[in-house]
């Protein structure tokens, strides 16, 4: 591994840990550190070092209920190349205090780079340090940042992303591709690698792979398409102009719409409508939501131009399944 050059600060990681936080993201993160920064599984501190953070020494509970105890007061944010916010659960409203909100701010202040994790990007947001920065959030949280904070740019296709001086992370298994990233980046591939090995991960992933989810019965190998997809998913309204999803993942809308017909021998337009169809479907089989307004939520002016696309997708209509539903068939 590479040895450490006195004349490069070596890598020093904080960690804030929000209440109910991520244990798997966590551990993901700190351990690829930990695997990077000494050979052969000895944990030393050698070419990285590490806190974790807190206004006390008060242990932080995480989802699942295992206990976390700070290593660390606060102290001069400078001393850290990142500063690493790890969030959790989303149905607490205080998740950190004022404190710890505070020293979040004072290191944006001082330019240390700062990174969300699972939902520590909603926390950073909320202090008011990501609204000139894109932001990666899971799928799973995307409408609910959406809502929190309308003006920020948001994304949920890929993994994690690290502009300029924040990054965000969607979380799970990819918070050890986002370390690996740093550590390729301030220590050297070698030791990248062996974190890597260690921690039994073929190849970390980068920051344009795609999100594991396939949105409803459409898949495709294209990362390109799996990207465009996944919007098309999140914008079920259909309010997103073809044009704005191609360029969106750096294509033109002829070039979608070939990629499109040769993959899924489809449109982009027929995609994008029959996933508002199938998510309406969804809601007719699932909720009671009333005809009409599952109309409007999937991008239909009226029920009577829904039923009809509907009926021509599905070979019934949508008052027709529902019915079915009621009775126990279909």
């Amino acid at each position: 591994m590479t040895s450490l050059d006195p004349d490069v600060p070596r890598l020093k990681i904080g960690f804030v840990l929000a209440k109910s936080f991520t244990l798997s993201a966590f551990a993901l993160f700190i351990d690829t550190l930990r695997l990077a920064s000494d050979e052969f599984d000895r944990s030393g501190r050698v070419l990285a070092d590490w806190e974790v953070l807190a206004s006390s020494r008060n242990l932080i509970a995480s989802s699942c209920g295992v206990k976390v105890a700070p290593t660390s007061d606060f102290t001069d944010p400078r001393q850290f190349t990142y500063i690493v916010v790890v969030g959790g659960l989303l149905n607490s409203e205080v998740t950190i205090d004022r404190v710890t909100m505070d020293f979040l701010k004072k290191a944006a202040t001082a330019n240390v780079s700062l990174i969300g994790v699972c939902t520590g990007s909603f926390i950073l947001a909320e202090a008011g340090l990501m609204k000139l920065h894109r932001t990666c959030v899971s799928w799973l949280h995307y409408n609910a940042f959406r809502e929190r904070f309308p003006d920020h740019e948001v994304r949920s296709d890929r993994i994690f992303n690290l502009d300029r001086s924040r990054g965000s992370c969607a979380g799970g298994s990819s918070a050890a591709d986002m370390a690996a990233m740093i550590v390729r980046k301030h220590i050297s591939r070698e030791a990248e690698r062996n974190a890597m090995e260690v921690l039994q991960i073929d190849k970390a992933r980068t920051a344009l792979a795609i999100q594991p989810r396939r949105p409803l019965s459409l898949e495709s190998k294209d990362p390109r398409i799996q990207a465009v997809l996944i919007a098309m998913d999140r914008h079920i309204e259909g309010k997103v102009p073809i044009e704005e999803l191609a360029a969106s993942v750096g294509l033109s809308r002829r070039h979608l719409e070939r990629m499109f017909l040769a993959e899924l021998a489809m449109s982009p337009a027929l995609v994008y409508r029959r996933l508002r169809l199938e998510r309406a479907k969804q809601l007719l089989l699932e909720t009671d939501t009333s005809m009409i307004e599952i109309a409007l939520d999937v991008g239909f002016e009226n029920a009577s131009n829904f039923s009809r696309a509907f009926l021509q997708v599905f070979g019934q209509t949508p008052s027709r399944l529902r019915a079915l539903r009621s009775v126990g068939v279909g």
